[in-house]
């Protein structure tokens, strides 16, 4: 009888989604020795990677966690986990840490003696709960879909997001803030509006982003972008995006240190712990400028692969569970993860401007690490529990 219940137990965890963290778990912990191992040594070293270490076990413990509550528990917890996430970014602003506060310019971390937390981290997978809710709810009241009732559905979507989204522009945290902006177009994308609203308005969002890289190439530009509250460090990331060779020792020195490493990786790389190029902070933001380098493009590949094997199996995992629900919150989760991605691997080579944003279950740091494992709880417990139905709505997709 236990051996039944056991091997039941085991069915129920998706092992690829679990290969594939560990597999990132490991590059990640390699790559963080390597810039250490150059950019401090000494007992630093340790103290990052065994850092890290705790922060995967903290991350494991938060997944078998979130992987106890079914459909129904997260539906209710949604707006519970909303209002707390809102309540940390509005803390934060008061409490925030002074001195990463006179580094960087963001108030967006607490700190508690040596240790930091960014709460906008953990405010992801609340706000992905919320959203889905809110879609699953709308849908529900509209069954006869109406270009009305869509345009109700993504003001209401903008409801939501909008106070987080001025919380973050208080807290000068212009990265984080795209995070949640890809992760409700996602799911504007999957809730069914028709295309005749979203072409438009995805159009009107790459004309406001054109405008915008318009005006800051000019003078009289910037001046108004200023007026609305746009920064000199922010110009400053444009213009190293546009010209990356134009001031390599100053504002475009990260940039082209990582173009650079990477380039120097060849297809094969040069090595493990082999790194002749400096990048700053190639332990968080830069961290794809160690595998590029050390490992080279059939390096990079593979951790490409990795990311795209584990978006695969989420994927599936929704599809084989056939709940509403948790669609659009692996919908979330899957924007929220290849965003990172896509915009971490882009800014490293120069393909996209430099942000704070780092590199899933790769880079160095407990918050953002612990943001993406509760995401990944929340996808696990859809196999764990396989409920196939949604309540009050009593339906499936196919």
């Amino acid at each position: 009888m236990d051996s039944r219940r056991s091997s039941e137990n085991k069915d129920k965890i998706d092992w690829a989604i679990v290969f594939c963290i560990l597999m990132l778990a490991l590059i990640g912990l390699a790559s963080i020795f390597v810039a250490a191992s150059h950019d401090t040594g000494g007992a630093s070293v340790t103290k990052q990677v065994v850092s890290q270490l705790i922060w995967y076990a903290i991350g494991i413990i938060a997944v078998a966690v979130i992987m106890q509550f079914d459909s129904e528990q997260l539906w209710k917890v949604a707006p519970y986990a909303y209002g707390f996430g809102i309540f940390l970014l509005v803390a934060v602003l008061v409490l925030y840490s002074r001195t990463y506060y006179a580094n960087t310019g963001a108030k967006s971390w607490f700190a508690l003696g040596p240790l930091t937390f960014q709460p906008s981290e953990v405010m992801k997978p609340a706000y992905i709960l919320m959203m889905a809710k809110v879609v699953v709810e709308h849908n529900d009241s509209h069954p006869l879909r109406t270009v009305k009732s869509d345009w109700t559905l993504i003001g209401k979507l903008f409801a939501w997001t909008i106070p987080i989204a001025l919380l973050l522009r208080l807290q000068n945290d212009f990265g984080t803030m795209l995070v949640f902006f890809a992760i409700m177009s996602g799911l504007i994308i999957v809730s069914g509006i028709t295309w005749r609203i979203i072409a438009p308005l995805f159009l009107g969002v790459a004309a406001v982003g054109g405008t915008a890289l318009t005006l800051v190439i000019s003078n009289a530009g910037r001046s108004l972008l200023e007026k609305i509250g746009f920064q000199e460090y922010q110009f400053a990331r444009i213009d190293t995006w546009l010209h990356p060779s134009a001031d390599t020792s100053n504002q475009g020195y990260q940039l082209w240190q990582s173009i650079k490493a990477i380039g120097s990786g060849g297809l094969f790389g040069t090595g493990f712990n082999v790194s002749h190029v400096y990048v700053p902070v190639r332990e968080s933001d830069m961290i794809f400028s160690v595998i590029g380098e050390n490992f080279g493009f059939f390096g990079s590949v593979i951790l490409i692969f990795l990311y795209f094997l584990l978006i695969y199996e989420m994927i599936r995992v929704t599809f084989d569970t056939r709940n509403v629900f948790y669609a659009f919150i692996s919908t979330g989760v899957i924007m929220m993860i290849l965003f990172h991605v896509f915009e971490n691997v882009g800014m490293s080579i120069g393909l996209l401007p430099l942000t704070g944003i780092p590199l899933p279950f790769v880079s160095a740091g407990g918050s953002a690490l612990i943001g993406n494992m509760i995401g990944i709880g929340l996808i696990m417990s859809m196999q764990y529990h396989n409920k196939s139905y949604m309540f009050g709505a009593d339906k499936e997709f196919s």
